[in-house]
């Protein structure tokens, strides 16, 4: 085993001290690492007019706008906490990103989507991340103690940024992971790989979707994230307040006041608090009474789904 550098070492205390995730950590060392041998000089030899000349470079070979912030992040980093140079992160400049629609799927494409998904497991993975929002991160380290049927939230642990955080849990979905425990048994994790003790991995639920999209005959590029965005535009589409999408989904920290809207409502979704006054706002689509026929074809989806009891845990029967 290679010897660890004492600049890499000093790097990877500075990272553990201010409670950087490891991904984020194994990020910032191998764009430092990248930069170095560019250069095949020690990066704290290297200065602001080689980072500008790694930067142009770069872009000449087609990186996508967020690899090239990502490691503009590593490098300001690297030169202000581990170098203790203050002045030089604010001369790194960030890239400007094109501004961009996501790809958002209709009512129908979701359901042909999950349709095209044979496997039970990735199936109802997917149906979680459309029904309630979340992150590939998120889906796969949901516990079976994660699933609040009496206050009919989700509780997500350690999402983005290590901030826990309650999602919305809809009487349909609740159904729908009911089925799959009775058909699955899963013991600790909700979605487990293939040893029990551990949780699915995400690169299972990345080729779901690459395959489910070809079965199902999207033009659209789908991936687990685009799940999420329309979730989002489903809600903001069925009257959702924006800031109570913001909330849910843990896109902003911060709501500006807005007249004629209650404050509470700025910091702590009405789904979460299961406000009478509110909670009928935010639902995802497939949720309305009555419903398409994308909402009948969605039902289908998992047979045997029971009514869902408005107490107990997933385990209720």
């Amino acid at each position: 085993m290679a010897e660890i550098s004492p600049l890499r070492r000093r790097m990877i205390e500075d990272m553990t001290v201010r409670n950087l995730s490891p991904a984020t950590q194994q990020s910032y060392l191998n764009a430092v690492s990248k930069f170095s041998r560019y250069f095949g000089r020690s990066p704290d030899r290297l200065g602001l007019e080689d980072v500008h000349a790694f930067q142009l470079h770069l872009v000449a070979t087609g990186i996508s706008w967020p690899a090239l912030n990502q490691i503009v992040c590593a490098l300001r980093f690297f030169y202000g906490v581990t170098l203790g140079q203050d002045t030089v992160p604010e001369r790194i400049t960030y890239a400007r990103q094109p501004s961009k629609l996501p790809v958002v799927l209709s009512a129908d494409e979701v359901v042909r989507f999950l349709e095209a998904i044979p496997s039970l497991k990735s199936r109802t993975a997917l149906t979680t991340v459309y029904a309630a929002g979340l992150r590939v991160s998120e889906v796969v380290l949901l516990k079976i103690a994660d699933i609040d049927s009496q206050r009919m939230v989700i509780r997500v642990e350690q999402g983005k940024g290590g901030k826990d955080r309650y999602v919305m849990l809809s009487p349909q979905l609740l159904r729908i992971l009911r089925t799959y425990w009775r058909l699955a048994r899963p013991k600790r994790w909700l979605f487990p790989g293939r040893d029990d003790e551990r949780p699915l991995v995400p690169n299972v639920l990345h080729a779901a979707c690459r395959s489910a999209c070809a079965a199902a005959g999207l033009s659209k590029q789908v991936t687990v994230h685009t799940l999420r965005h329309t979730f989002a535009t489903h809600l903001l589409e069925s009257g959702a307040d924006v800031r109570i999408i913001q909330v849910l989904l843990e896109t902003a920290t911060y709501c500006p006041r807005t007249p004629g809207r209650r404050t509470d409502l700025l910091s702590v979704p009405s789904l979460v608090r299961r406000d009478r006054a509110d909670c009928q706002a935010a639902r995802i689509p497939w949720c309305r009474a009555g419903g398409d026929s994308a909402t009948r074809q969605f039902a289908r989806l998992h047979t045997g789904v029971d009514d869902a009891r408005s107490c107990g845990s997933i385990r209720a029967q």
